[in-house]
């Protein structure tokens, strides 16, 4: 396994909000400790050209604004270095997934909310996207994004819908934030899970999604990797475990299709191991 990772990650935001440096320097720590077999790799930063495959330059000149986005979203200093790290790990994902190696970006902000316009939750470029064009722009012609984190990926929806050679799917809450991804259409593919519900539903549908996408036939499947689905996660209500998680990672496996994930969501304080259950079972099956 190949975790893609650079220590800026940890360089912004702050332990009042939710998406805050601890979650990557725990996980951090974690995995080298649990695996030191894994190889660790740094990014580059996504270049303007990358990014503007999938954002204008109008949004790219947003993030050089001192002025916050949303009240989750807020500007810091810097963020247009930090999210550009974060794309470049995602498509440092792309690269080695090319080359038949397995890789997680481990890196923040996370990016499945931004649109092509506008930065929001959390997020302030659309990593999986980027990552996504690049693996086109570079022969695949057949991408899949597989979208388990507990919130819709509203921005990887409006990036990527009606593009011939992406199809996306999305397990996620509703009602839950953004309020979107009630319906399927064209080649979104849209599942959602009632809060509190029973843990085997939710895998299923989280099943359900994983065969739809390989109805595609992808030649690459990547995965918004988000963990606030588990039970204890504080600002969702979902109620999946780590084996669950685990499950995920052990059916990425058995499509035998060169696969890369990159981290979204997952903001309980097990994130760590969460994370390590994935990746082991989509590296061991």
């Amino acid at each position: 396994m190949n975790i893609v990772f650079d220590q800026a990650a940890s360089n912004f935001g702050t332990e009042n909000h939710p998406e805050r440096p601890s979650r990557i320097q725990r996980s951090e720590r974690f995995l080298r400790q649990t695996h030191a077999d894994w190889t660790w790799i740094s990014p580059r930063i996504a270049s303007e050209e990358e990014i503007l495959r999938v954002h204008s330059s109008e949004h790219l000149g947003r993030l050089r604004v001192k002025a916050d986005f949303d009240s989750d979203t807020p500007y810091y200093e810097e963020i247009e270095d930090y999210a550009r790290r974060a794309a470049g790990a995602a498509i440092e994902v792309v690269n080695q997934s090319l080359a038949g190696q397995r890789a997680f970006s481990l890196m923040r902000p996370p990016g499945h909310h931004a649109t092509r316009e506008m930065a929001m939750g959390f997020c302030y470029l659309n990593n999986i996207a980027i990552a996504g064009m690049h693996a086109l722009h570079h022969g695949q012609q057949k991408v899949a994004i597989w979208d388990f984190d507990a919130h819709h990926g509203n921005g990887t929806e409006s990036i990527v819908h009606l593009h011939p050679g992406i199809r996306f799917a999305s397990v996620h809450q509703y009602p839950g934030y953004p309020g979107t991804g009630i319906r399927s259409f064209d080649n979104v593919r849209n599942y959602t899970v009632t809060p509190g519900s029973d843990p085997a539903l939710h895998v299923r549908k989280a099943e359900e999604s994983l065969e739809e996408l390989l109805t595609f036939g992808p030649d690459l499947i990547l995965v918004s990797a988000g963990f606030d689905a588990y039970f204890d996660d504080p600002i969702t209500d979902m109620t999946l475990s780590e084996d669950d998680f685990a499950t995920f990672g052990r059916w990425l496996h058995e499509t035998q299709i060169r696969s890369g994930a990159v981290l979204e969501g997952g903001y309980s304080t097990y994130l760590p191991k969460l994370i390590e259950a994935f990746l082991s079972a989509w590296e061991q099956g």
